[in-house]
């Protein structure tokens, strides 16, 4: 429209549909898979098999600002097809009749620009809607960093700033990819990818120094044998001309007389010069006749301000990432992952990003470098005790015909098989140090709900589904489907530790010491009841199978108002009956 006020803003044919599939409600739940998972009772470590937009909806209540960094490796939008096909991608005359690319009688006008123009505003929908979602997971003083190439950086920042906002941009980092230039580019030899860094919220966010090196260290000697220990000059002329700047400056050692040329100044006052070369801080050279310096202690120097220029000396490159896979799976003559990202990237980030307790999220998991790296990580620092959660689409295998005929069916079975591997081995090659070390994960699985649909009109059912109005729990789903499905639902963590125990033969669950206890048994007894208000829990679960008449309800009712003293509104706030 002619007369529409102008604005800047970045807009795609679908970007409304894709805002709006954030909002729509979720049916499904996460299913736990103990057969896949390691150390199951012990590990605070997830690894989540489904859609990611979907799991991370379902994640929001029990980890709603809980989480302090987040990586991402997205795919890069290279031409083909990606596998997350959600409600608002289109086809091809979808996109040109929505985009205006058709006239009144079905012709298109663009030409041969539509599938382009498809590509990229499908990408942007994924990514749009992702990680709106996503922002709600992180912490106030959270970061998330985003893999990114030259294909959609210009893009991926334009999405970044409108959900992260400009105010909250970090860092666009060059992450060297390759250890040497390729001579056989048809242009530049393209040595490096991006790596986006977003606050949550700036000013609450604080970067982490990283770890000095034996090189940066040996810059500092000492010369003076300073009790302090070493030592490096620093400069002690400022440029401008300041009050009380413009002094006289003697040489304790030989007399000799210095200033500060014109136009410069001393960065200290003349009190504080002369109490720091009386305390032996300022340096006049072995023969007293240098221009003085201050010594800059290694002992003050905490670590290093991390560089915008990920050199692959310290963050790795595509090679290294290759062997880091063929490491673990040595049976493989070819790297079951097109394109991993080496371990060191992600260590380092991690380190940047994070601190010893945190939780990190990959819900592009792919390779699941992550994991690896955080298990290396808190291998390496006895302090770092690092969570992470890894979210995968189940895509199908397709160009390793390897892995497909070891068994390998999904990008989510060889995932987690290097999982195993890596903290197997982290666990051979420090057995001292990581004897309590979590290299598990526990292994859940995105599904349709755990209940029947029976919003339907009495009509609508056959004789034979009459019985759902009484039990509409699937008939697949077992204890802990119902109990991690209410854990969803009251934003309980899924990582808390968990026991279980059998009194009168039906079995108790405990989370994390009486945050949540349940019991899913037919016809339970007062000795189970007692036993579970005994525990003094927070929320409690029953299945509606547990009683045999609704007088036994109101019993149990009585029994954890009278052992916990709660008040009939706690009863009805803190007691589901399912």
């Amino acid at each position: 429209m002619e007369d529409a006020p102008e604005a800047y803003e970045f807009n795609w044919v679908g970007k409304q549909a894709a805002r709006a599939e954030v909002l729509k409600p979720i049916k499904k739940t996460l299913r736990p898979v103990k057969e896949d998972s390691v150390d199951w009772d012990n590990t605070q470590n997830l690894y989540i098999e489904g859609d990611n937009l979907e799991v991370l909806k379902l994640l929001q209540k029990s980890y709603l600002g809980k989480v302090k960094m987040i990586y991402i490796d997205p795919p890069y939008n290279t031409g083909n097809d990606f596998v997350y096909h959600d409600d608002f991608a289109m086809s091809a005359d979808e996109y040109a009749e929505a985009s205006g690319s058709v006239d009144e009688l079905g012709n298109k006008y663009i030409k041969n620009m539509d599938s382009n123009g498809r590509f990229h505003s499908d990408w942007c929908s994924m990514m749009y809607s992702r990680l709106m979602v996503a922002r709600t997971l992180l912490s106030e003083d959270g970061v998330i960093f985003i893999s990114i190439d030259e294909n959609e950086v210009h893009n991926m920042r334009k999405i970044a700033d409108m959900i992260f906002g400009e105010s909250n941009f970090i860092s666009q980092l060059g992450w060297q990819k390759v250890y040497s230039p390729k001579n056989q580019a048809h242009n530049f030899s393209n040595d490096y990818e991006f790596v986006l860094c977003y606050a949550h919220n700036y000013e609450k966010f604080n970067i982490n120094l990283l770890p000095r090196t034996e090189k940066m260290n040996a810059r500092y000697k000492n010369p003076d044998n300073d009790p302090r220990g070493p030592w490096k000059p620093g400069d002690c002329v400022g440029n401008g001309v300041r009050a009380r700047g413009y002094y006289e400056v003697k040489s304790p050692k030989t007399g000799k007389v210095f200033n500060v040329p014109q136009g410069k100044h001393w960065v200290y006052a003349p009190e504080n010069m002369q109490k720091m070369i009386e305390n032996n801080q300022i340096w006049f050279g072995v023969d007293g006749n240098a221009f003085p310096s201050v010594k800059q202690y290694l002992s003050e120097v905490s670590g290093r301000r991390p560089s915008s220029l990920l050199l692959y000396e310290d963050y790795g490159h595509t090679d290294m990432a290759k062997k880091d896979v063929i490491k673990l799976f040595p049976d493989f003559e070819k790297v079951p992952f097109d394109t991993p990202k080496p371990v060191k990237l992600l260590k380092m980030l991690s380190l940047i990003g994070s601190n010893e307790n945190d939780i990190i999220l990959d819900f592009f998991s792919g390779s699941a470098t992550t994991a690896q790296s955080i298990m290396e990580l808190n291998a390496e620092n006895t302090d770092s005790y690092r969570k992470w959660i890894l979210v995968q689409i189940e895509e199908e295998i397709q160009d390793h015909p390897e892995a497909i005929k070891k068994g390998y069916k999904t990008i989510c079975d060889i995932g987690k098989e290097r999982i195993r591997r890596a903290g197997k081995k982290i666990k051979e090659e420090s057995p001292l140090t990581t004897a309590d070390l979590d290299t598990g994960f526990r292994v859940f699985r995105l599904d349709e709900g755990n209940y029947e649909d029976v919003k339907r009109s009495p009509k609508e059912f056959k004789q034979d589904q009459l019985d759902l109005f009484l039990n509409n729990i699937k008939t697949d789903r077992n204890d802990l489907d119902l109990l991690f499905g209410c854990m969803l639902d009251w934003g309980v963590q899924l990582s808390l530790p968990m026991t279980q125990e059998v009194v009168d033969g039906k079995t108790i669950y405990t989370v994390n010491d009486g945050d949540l206890v349940a019991c899913f048994a037919e016809n339970v007894s007062e000795d189970v009841v007692k036993a579970m208000a005994e525990k003094m829990p927070l929320r409690v679960i029953f299945r509606d199978s547990c009683f045999a008449q609704d007088a036994d309800k109101i019993n149990i009712y009585e029994t954890f108002k009278q052992k916990l003293d709660w008040s009939d509104q706690e009863v009805v706030k803190n007691i589901r009956v399912i």
